[in-house]
């Protein structure tokens, strides 16, 4: 009996990462993280709805596998959030949002449409995707929200404040969530990465001298690729982070590690 007990625990953790039968909902899925999130779930079996406001961009990240639908998603619009989530012939399991957008300047150079921009992306979008789907998911009873944060939720640099200050309403609003929508067995979490190539970030790489400042602060002193996220993603959509909620997984080199760098002399 103990090795019959013993094999089917074997069994079940060879298991632990599949989505096979889930369906997952990427938003910002047209390049990037989001894109690498969607491979990465179809991959270990769930059927994923690549969800961007560029349809072309959705639709050839659809096309590097089976298992991938494109959906044309702009998530600044309330109404068609709503859609989305009501609308959908089979409901989600899995909903990872990954759109954000930044103004790099100082506090008092900042106008008060780039400061409503960036909110209303970054942290307005957010709230009306968690509340969308959040809402099926609680009525039957599961599902996994991932949203992605950053390390300037707890780590500011200047002519970020306002990017700093929605990824870190992002971590206190989707914790939140996890605390209201736990007793309905959903779980809410964030990724917060640290420098990644994507985009959002190449108006960093395109100067050779801050790109690798940027790179040098990390422990693995260097950039991440987008597809480095993904293993996070998939963990938190799985029965492997079943007890996981109200977290931020930091995926950053070991960027917030540090404090200052010494190197000892020779």
């Amino acid at each position: 009996m103990e090795t019959k007990d013993h094999t089917d625990a074997v069994e079940a953790y060879s298991r632990l990462f599949r989505l096979d039968g889930r369906k997952a909902v990427v938003v910002g899925a047209g390049s990037g993280i989001g894109r690498e999130s969607a491979l990465a779930l179809a991959a270990h079996g769930a059927t994923v709805v690549c969800a961007d406001r560029d349809l072309t961009a959705a639709t050839e990240s659809a096309s590097m596998g089976p298992g991938l639908v494109p959906y044309a998603l702009d998530v600044l619009d309330g109404e068609a959030v709503a859609r989305a989530a009501e609308g959908a012939s089979e409901p989600s399991d899995v909903l990872v949002f990954t759109a954000a957008t930044n103004v790099r300047k100082s506090l008092l150079d900042y106008t008060a449409e780039e400061f409503e921009r960036v909110v209303a992306l970054n942290l307005r979008a957010s709230f009306d995707l968690v509340r969308a789907f959040g809402r099926g998911m609680a009525e039957r009873g599961g599902g996994s929200i991932i949203g992605f944060s950053s390390i300037r939720a707890v780590a500011v640099e200047p002519g970020q404040g306002v990017y700093a200050a929605t990824k870190a309403g992002l971590v206190q609003m989707l914790r939140t969530a996890a605390a209201e929508l736990g007793p309905s067995g959903v779980r809410v979490n964030t990724v917060a990465p640290g420098v990644v190539d994507t985009p959002l970030t190449a108006q960093i790489r395109s100067v050779p001298e801050w790109s690798e400042a940027y790179a040098s602060k990390s422990a693995l002193g260097r950039w991440s690729r987008p597809d480095e996220l993904a293993g996070a993603v998939v963990y938190l959509a799985s029965d492997a982070s079943s007890f996981v909620t109200g977290s931020q997984l930091f995926v950053d080199g070991g960027w917030t590690a540090i404090d200052g760098r010494f190197t000892p002399p020779s």
